[in-house]
């Protein structure tokens, strides 16, 4: 224990060293080693592949579980996706220094925002070796240092990315302590990094529920985070039928184990027995489970009933939760007590019912007429992101740029004293 004290000190003194001179680094030579980490990327994906290949086979023979199986696999078109997105993030503005909200006062000064790097980011994730590379981008743009701690079952693949970040870094003369990646799979690491206060500023947490439950009872350090994902998609009573199947069917079916996909279906009554039939001959034809309420069973002989439970679960599977809703106030009442802040759409084509969804949906994303599975970063603009964020203090909603950065008051005079 005493050693992996000190190993993590080690980290998160060379981090806070490296964040000092992160923060003082221009946009170009950021830009200039993103674009060199995106294109190592892309000449190693047979590498990366390979290690990737790895990993599942000793996931598998281990019986990780088929959730984190899809979170941890790597396609040709994730890696090209992988490259993408840092390149994209090195094409966003660049966030630090900005000053904002610049206004004059009685006494001649000027007063306003900048914006600045939060530090050190320690970002802790499961299964997933593409957040080795998103969250380096961001971090690295923002003017942030990052320690990155991937979980076991992805060890060969983050570590492959890894180095090819410290290749992009040394490419643009920038300090190799701007990425590190917690070389030890022990767990007692995650518990040191959690209160490393001194060196750390902030705690990001990307996994399951057990690892952020744990998380939230032991961190010293303040931490961006949400713990599961209960979206919810529900269908008003003037839903389209055909946007309504296809929004269904891409927000539960495309992928089962992300924290974006449709867990609940809610059905205005007054259109249930001409949306609900189609939909769930679509959910039945691709082995989703539904498990629905009284109305629900009585109009679809397969379904099963739910349970309390089940309204309020992150199934990560092929199951669906199902509801008949008397109209838009129960709807929104049953979201907004069952959901877990996450994302939550509606199918309408009334103006007036969709605002007020969009006003009264207490969750970090909100949607109109489109799928649940658009709640990220990628597909938000922010290049990546290095996770969703269901608070309400500092970031809400996927998280990347300008949620890394805060903001400080700055003073503008030209000799001003205080009379």
């Amino acid at each position: 224990m005493d050693d992996i004290k000190r190993y993590m000190e080690t980290l998160g003194r060379a981090a806070r060293a490296a964040a000092q001179e992160l923060a003082r680094t221009g946009t170009a030579q950021k830009n200039a080693a993103l674009d060199a980490i995106a294109a190592a990327i892309l000449r190693e994906k047979a590498a990366l592949l390979a290690a990737n290949a790895e990993d599942l086979a000793a996931a598998r023979a281990s019986g990780l579980e088929a959730a984190l199986l899809d979170r941890l696999t790597l396609s040709g078109k994730g890696v090209d996706d992988m490259a993408a997105g840092v390149r994209q993030v090195a094409e966003l503005p660049d966030p630090v220094g900005e000053m904002t909200d610049l206004r004059y006062r009685p006494s001649g000064i000027q007063v306003g925002r900048m914006r600045v790097p939060l530090g050190v980011i320690g970002i802790i994730y499961e299964a997933r070796p593409n957040v080795t590379a998103d969250a380096a981008a961001l971090c690295l743009k923002s003017g942030n240092a990052a320690i990155l701690r991937g979980g076991s079952e992805a060890i060969k693949s983050n570590r492959a990315i890894a180095a090819l970040i410290r290749e992009g870094l040394q490419a643009a003369n920038l300090p190799s302590a701007a990425v590190q990646m917690v070389e030890t799979a022990d767990r007692a690491a995650v518990g040191e990094l959690i209160t490393l206060r001194e060196f750390v500023d902030v705690i990001v947490p990307r996994g399951g529920k057990g690892l952020i439950a744990r998380l939230r009872e032991e961190a010293r350090v303040p931490m961006i985070q949400h713990l599961d994902g209960n979206c919810h998609v529900y269908l008003e009573a003037s839903a389209d039928p055909e946007k309504a199947l296809a929004i269904v069917e891409n927000a539960k079916t495309q992928r089962y184990g992300t924290c974006n996909t449709a867990e609940s279906l809610l059905i205005d009554a007054n259109a249930a027995t001409r949306l609900l039939p189609p939909i769930a001959a679509m959910l039945e034809a691709k082995g989703v489970e539904i498990r629905g309420c009284p109305r629900t069973c009585a109009l679809i002989p397969a379904a099963r009933a739910a349970d309390e439970e089940d309204y309020a679960r992150e199934y990560l599977a092929p199951i669906i939760s199902v509801k008949v809703v008397a109209g838009l106030d129960e709807a929104i009442a049953h979201i907004n007590r069952y959901s877990s802040r996450h994302t939550d759409a509606i199918v309408t084509e009334n103006h007036g019912f969709a605002m007020r969804f969009l006003r009264e949906v207490d969750s970090s994303s909100v949607m109109i007429n489109a799928s649940t599975r658009f709640a990220d970063g990628f597909e938000y603009g922010l290049g990546a992101e290095i996770g969703i964020s269901t608070d309400k203090i500092h970031a809400r909603g996927p998280v990347g740029l300008e949620g890394l950065t805060c903001r400080k008051w700055v003073v503008l005079g030209s000799g001003q004293v205080r009379g």
